[in-house]
């Protein structure tokens, strides 16, 4: 019987049923008590002075979470050896990285060598959104441990592009052992902060290479957009995601993509299959995205994460330890 289950148990893991490893609630209750209250302090804090900050976090978790999982991997800074994720193009619009630092300060000087940098981004990230609300939006476990290695190619490789369609979204997503639902519920995140002119304009001036629009595009939205991008190359001109609500965790993105103004290429493709456009249906209600955000973040925090034994607990998030 014992052998049939340790079999069950292997199987399981193959299909990705363990991912997310040993993490569990209140890891650091033994080791470091007060851990998840400092983070939530230094973020409360720094979020009244940069409302913009919910969305960078949450951006930079799920850049860190696509390559390698959610390691702290993109935290680390370049080497004279080696060019780091945060260095790669899709992430050089990250920003946060000395939020990270400043809650990792505190904690060293608390409980020292305790508090990996991956547990600090994911829990960050969700105190962060949770600022608004005044209480947790979505539970997190923690436990990781943070890796060594950062390497610019692999963000090129496993990040999805603005550009994409809805095929190359969802074999992006099952890589990483997320559905369907997950891709859509994510992509939710995009009803706060902002999108480079540079990621979408192709839509608004030259689609098709014949100085054409894109047609799945809100016409008027698209004027709009030509009113405040310059030109295909612009890349300093930043455009609100979510034109109505662009400071707030809603589910309004949902409600602005149904009426086609999806910002990115990868946006509007999620009305492009009969499976996710139910999804996108069922996610106006602001209930529903709520829970099934909180439940497709914790999926994510548990991409291939480093626990136990593997990784480090690095010093500072910046670079490994000697």
């Amino acid at each position: 019987m014992r052998i049939f289950l340790v079999a069950c148990l292997a199987v399981f893991c193959i299909l990705g049923a363990c991912q997310g490893g040993n993490l569990r609630k209140n890891f650091y209750r033994q080791t470091c008590s007060q851990a998840e209250q400092i983070v939530r302090t230094k973020i409360q804090e720094h979020v009244s002075a940069r409302p913009d900050l919910p969305a960078k976090l949450i951006r930079m978790h799920f850049h860190d979470c696509f390559v390698r999982g959610c390691d702290g991997s993109v935290l680390l800074d370049s080497t004279a050896t080696n060019t780091a994720e945060k260095d790669s193009i899709p992430n050089l619009s990250l920003s946060g990285f000395d939020v990270i630092d400043d809650i990792k300060k505190a904690l060293e000087a608390k409980c020292p060598g305790t508090v990996s940098c991956a547990d600090i981004l994911t829990l960050a990230a969700r105190d962060a959104v949770s600022v608004q609300f005044n209480k947790p939006m979505w539970e997190v476990l923690t436990g990781r441990r943070d890796g060594r290695v950062s390497i610019s190619g692999e963000a090129l490789v496993n990040l999805p592009a603005p550009f994409f369609n809805i095929t190359q979204l969802r074999q992006s997503f099952e890589g990483k052992k997320l559905t369907v639902h997950d891709l859509v519920v994510l992509s939710g995140a995009h009803t706060f902060g902002v999108g480079h002119c540079n990621l979408f304009s192709n839509r608004i001036f030259n689609f098709t290479g014949k100085g054409d629009q894109d047609p799945s595009l809100n016409p008027t939205y698209a004027n709009l957009l030509k009113t405040k991008c310059q030109g295909l190359s612009d890349t300093t001109t930043a455009v609100e995601m979510d034109p109505n609500s662009p400071s707030t965790f809603d589910s309004d993105y949902y409600t602005i993509l149904l009426q086609n103004k999806g910002l990115f290429q990868s946006d509007a493709a999620l009305l492009t299959a009969k499976v996710s456009r139910n999804i996108v249906n069922e996610l106006v209600k602001q209930d529903k995205f709520f829970t099934e955000f909180g439940q497709s973040m914790k999926r994510m925090g548990a991409i291939e994460v480093l626990t136990d034994s593997d990784g480090e607990i690095r010093t500072k998030c910046s670079v490994v330890n000697s």
